[in-house]
């Protein structure tokens, strides 16, 4: 039996998985903001799961963590999660010295790369893209994470695309993630709605201008880290999850309009097959809090 946990801004998703890779049990916390919450956060999934389970810490044969923000790997510190309110935390050493056993700790949209191609049952190559808050992707080779030397890899909504573009959190011009996130969205398009995608769709469904406008650029946006993620690592499969992933068919048939475009006045990208190689993930999959189950092993 092996425990995922994966922290997320609002709320915490653990479960535990089986020796088959079947999902056994999950609970869902509130996550605690700053950096003693967050620790008695996971500390309380370990031993919510282990109620459910019956088993002790140590009965697990991994305990995984996923969490937005830079991991290192080997100490399982964090820095720079700043919708957690974490400046720095010794995540993985802290939670070994609380629960006596050793605990993997990884960026969250690499723990969900690694979940997806899972619970897709997929083989070969795999690139997850997660639009969320902001945009990033998780590399996935014969089933094993590849972070790249430093642990950057899939980084990519920090390329500039537009130097005359909005600035990005990075401090650099015009990257990706400007038009193709969340945050990107909220800065375009100024709303009450707690969704503001939602409200951009809803008002881009009524005619409205400006918002189709909008979703114009996302889609390309999108379409955009598609082709990096192609032409960089060329993938078999590639997988769009994160937040703005729950628009569906909406916003595949968007992305799906934009690449066709593009193979149409390109033969060289009309042989990549771009659209064929884009799928969503399965909505209500838990693949990040099943690929922290697996990280442990990875």
């Amino acid at each position: 039996m092996r425990l995922g946990i994966d922290i997320g801004g609002t709320k915490t998703e653990a479960v535990a998985i089986d020796d088959a890779g079947g999902l056994a049990q999950r609970i869902r916390l509130a996550t605690g903001f700053g950096s003693v919450a967050v620790l008695e956060t996971a500390v309380a999934a370990v031993s919510r799961i282990g109620e459910l389970t019956g088993l002790a810490a140590a009965g697990f044969d991994s305990i995984g963590i996923g969490i937005p923000g830079m991991v290192d790997r080997a100490s399982g510190d964090v820095s720079h999660a700043v919708n957690l309110g974490l400046e720095r935390l010794a995540l993985g050493g802290e939670l070994a010295d609380r629960l006596g056993v050793d605990v993997s700790v990884e960026n969250d949209v690499k723990a969900a790369a690694l979940g997806a191609y899972h619970l897709m049952g997929l083989a070969g190559t795999m690139a997850y893209l997660n639009l969320g808050t902001g945009l990033a992707a998780g590399i996935v080779v014969d089933g094993r994470l590849w972070r790249g030397s430093t642990g950057i890899a899939g980084e990519i909504g920090h390329i500039p695309v537009d130097p005359s573009g909005a600035i990005c959190a990075c401090g650099q011009r015009g990257c990706l993630e400007t038009v193709a996130s969340g945050s990107g969205v909220a800065r375009q398009w100024r709303t009450d709605d707690p969704l503001p995608v939602r409200a951009l769709f809803a008002a881009a469904a009524d005619g409205d201008k400006d918002a189709r406008a909008i979703t114009a650029r996302l889609a390309e946006g999108i379409a955009s880290a598609v082709r990096v993620l192609v032409l960089t690592v060329d993938v078999e499969t590639l997988v769009i999850g994160g937040g703005l992933s729950h628009l569906g068919d909406r916003l595949l048939c968007d992305v799906h309009e934009v690449l066709d475009e593009w193979a149409g006045a390109s033969p060289f990208l009309a042989s990549l097959s771009l659209t064929e190689r884009v799928r969503l993930v399965p909505e209500g999959s838990l693949a990040a809090a099943v690929g922290a189950a697996l990280v442990g092993e990875n």
